[in-house]
């Protein structure tokens, strides 16, 4: 997927923000409305296809789990996340906005993107995405919200 799918995905994220949740529309409704909006089918299967894998995963993404897993990235995993995705990864871990079993979704999802460079802005953006997407988990989303934040306010001085 390229920065259009990942564009798709960011923009339905924040009109799920605004949006009355027992209303949710279905699948063929926002694929028609991002079509109308101008975006490629093909890149808006792939924006649903992304959002449908999060929803499959995050049944089993609890936030419990051991706290001092050691995660060993696959050479696969090393080639498409650099050092500095790897380590905002486990400084999440470590604030406790992320427990191992979101950690490897968000690995997952990370990896769906199909982009051919994933930065730490993708990473912040699908951290958000899998905390809002679990149930119970709206404390360790704010976190992240703030933290997402507190560093855009801190690039600006």
């Amino acid at each position: 997927m390229k920065e259009g799918v990942l564009e798709i995905l960011i923009q339905l994220f924040e009109d799920f923000l605004d949006a009355d949740l027992d209303s949710a529309p279905d699948r063929d409704s926002l694929r028609l409305e991002l079509e109308r909006a101008g975006y490629p089918e093909r890149e808006v299967e792939r924006a649903l296809s992304w959002i449908e894998g999060l929803a499959a995963g995050s049944h089993g993404a609890a936030s419990g789990g051991t706290r001092r897993a050691v995660r060993i990235f696959s050479g696969h995993e090393q080639r498409r996340l650099d050092t500095d995705v790897r380590g905002y990864l486990l400084h999440l871990e470590n604030l406790g906005i992320l427990a191992a079993t979101q950690r490897e979704l968000v690995i997952d999802r990370l990896l769906a993107l199909e982009a051919e460079d994933i930065d730490i802005e993708q990473l912040k953006w699908v951290v958000l995405m899998v905390l809002f997407s679990q149930p119970g988990e709206e404390i360790a989303y704010q976190r992240m919200e703030d933290l997402v934040f507190d560093e855009r306010r801190d690039a600006m001085h």
